[in-house]
């Protein structure tokens, strides 16, 4: 999405040709591709650790971090295979939005009317939000493998990404179309005076 943003924004009249069909779909399974045999390999990973006494994890579901700890082995390696990983893949690709977002911004500022860096903001500042969230709150979460005094705080955190994220994500992109924000106007009204 960012990289669509990015093309719209910084090359617009080469927008049909650089986001074509095709370009879309080779990301989306390029995206299945690498991701794929990380989340196998993280599976059997986990399920080759010896686990001694509580089976119940102090956390919301079944992730990786909370299952280490679990672990009754040394998991040193183990923890190196997940903040390797998180690095790879939830670091990276937050530094590569934020790059984007940068080139977008810079552009915006460029636009001769107020009118047109006021609309551009308001659409892309949406999607920004989101990506902070997701990729803020996931980047704690998997970077600090070792917090036992903060177990809390990471299931608070793993509630940003793995519900509040997709749940706000829909929310937010339909207040930026003009229909639904000219219908709340007129629902919102009503719903307040019951």
């Amino acid at each position: 999405m960012a990289y669509d943003h990015y093309v719209a924004i910084c090359d617009p009249l080469h927008y049909p040709l650089v986001m074509s069909h095709e370009v879309c779909f080779r990301l989306v399974v390029g995206s299945w591709v690498i991701g794929m045999p990380v989340q196998v390999g993280q599976t059997c990973q986990i399920f080759s650790l010896p686990f001694c006494e509580s089976n119940q994890i102090n956390h919301f579901f079944c992730d990786i971090p909370p299952m280490l700890k679990l672990a009754c082995r040394d998991i040193f390696v183990n923890e190196m295979v997940v903040y390797v990983f998180a690095v790879l893949f939830v670091t990276v690709p937050f530094m590569s939005i934020l790059g984007s977002y940068s080139r977008i911004i810079s552009t915006i500022l460029k636009l001769p009317s107020n009118t047109g860096r006021t609309r551009a903001f308001s659409t892309y500042s949406s999607h920004l939000i989101v990506v902070f969230l997701f990729y803020g709150s996931a980047s704690i979460s998997y970077l600090n493998t070792k917090s036992n005094q903060y177990e809390g705080t990471d299931k608070m955190l793993s509630l940003f990404y793995t519900i509040l994220t997709p749940m706000f994500n829909p929310v937010i992109y339909s207040l930026c179309n003009k229909d639904v924000t000219e219908a709340l106007r007129k629902f919102l009204p009503k719903l307040l005076a019951l």
